[in-house]
C-alpha cells in the first residue's frame, strides 16, 4: 500500500511548471496573472463599449443639449456589453483595465486628461464591489455597473472644476464658436450635477437589461 501511494504522488503532474533556476537547479514557474483569454476579453468588450459610446457621442453634432441627453441611453444599451463582459470576469483588475480603453480612447479623441484620469478610479472602486460578489452574482453585477455608470460623467468632471479652460482646448475650438457658446448654455452646475445623478441610475438600469438579456439570450444559448 505504502509503495502504491508513494508511485502515485510520483507520478502526479505538478500544478507548476520547473524552470532552470541562476543555481543550475530548477525552480517553480510563476504564472502570469492574465492569461491572454484574459487581455483578449478584456480588449473585445472595452472596444465594443467604446465604439457604441462614440456612436452615440456622434449625436453631439446635433448640439449640445442633445449630447447630454444621449448620455443615459448610451450607459443603459451598454449594460448588456458590460454584463456579457463581467460574465467572464475571472479575476480582480480585469475591471480596471477595461476603463484603461476607454480612457485611452477618450484621449486619443482629445479628451482632457483628467477625464481620463477619473475613469480608472472609478472602476478601481468597481472592482471591489465586483470582488465583494465574486464576479458571479446577479447582484454584483448589478451593483458593479451602477457605479461604473459615473464613467461617463468622468469627461464632464474637468467643466465643473474649470469651464473656461475646458472650452479653451483645440478638441472644443474646433467645433467653431457658435458650438461652444451654445454648450456654456447647456453644461451649467445645475444640468452637470442632474447627469451625475442620472448616470449610476443608468447603470442601475442597464444592470437590470444587461443581466435579462444575458440570461434570457445568451446563458441559454451557452455564450455566457
Amino acid at each position: 500500500m505504502t509503495n502504491q501511494s508513494t508511485s502515485d504522488s510520483a507520478s502526479a503532474p505538478s500544478s507548476q511548471a520547473l524552470v532552470p533556476d541562476s543555481q543550475g537547479g530548477t525552480s517553480a514557474a510563476k504564472k502570469p496573472w492574465f492569461t491572454a483569454r484574459d487581455l483578449i476579453t478584456v480588449g473585445i468588450f472595452g472596444a465594443i463599449y467604446a465604439v457604441l459610446n462614440y456612436v452615440f457621442g456622434m449625436l453631439g453634432m446635433f448640439g449640445p443639449l442633445v449630447w447630454l441627453l444621449s448620455v443615459p441611453p448610451a450607459i443603459i444599451i451598454n449594460g448588456i456589453t458590460f454584463v456579457l463582459f463581467y460574465k467572464r470576469v475571472r479575476k480582480p483588475g480585469m475591471i480596471f483595465l477595461f476603463s484603461l480603453i476607454l480612457s485611452i480612447v477618450f484621449v486619443l479623441h482629445g479628451g482632457a486628461l483628467l477625464g481620463a484620469i477619473a475613469t480608472p478610479i472609478v472602476a478601481f472602486i468597481v472592482e471591489f464591489v465586483a470582488r465583494a460578489g465574486d464576479y458571479r452574482t446577479r447582484a454584483s453585477a448589478i451593483a458593479s455597473y451602477t457605479l461604473f455608470g459615473l464613467t461617463a460623467f468622468t469627461p464632464f468632471v474637468p467643466i465643473l472644476l474649470n469651464a473656461d479652460t475646458y472650452f479653451q482646448t483645440p478638441a472644443w475650438q474646433a467645433m467653431g464658436p457658435e458650438f461652444i457658446a451654445a454648450a456654456q448654455q447647456v453644461f451649467t452646475v445645475p444640468m452637470l450635477l442632474g447627469l451625475a445623478v442620472a448616470c449610476p441610475v443608468s447603470g442601475f438600469l442597464g444592470g437590470l437589461l444587461g443581466t435579462a438579456v444575458v440570461r434570457k439570450h445568451f446563458q441559454r444559448a451557452g455564450l455566457a
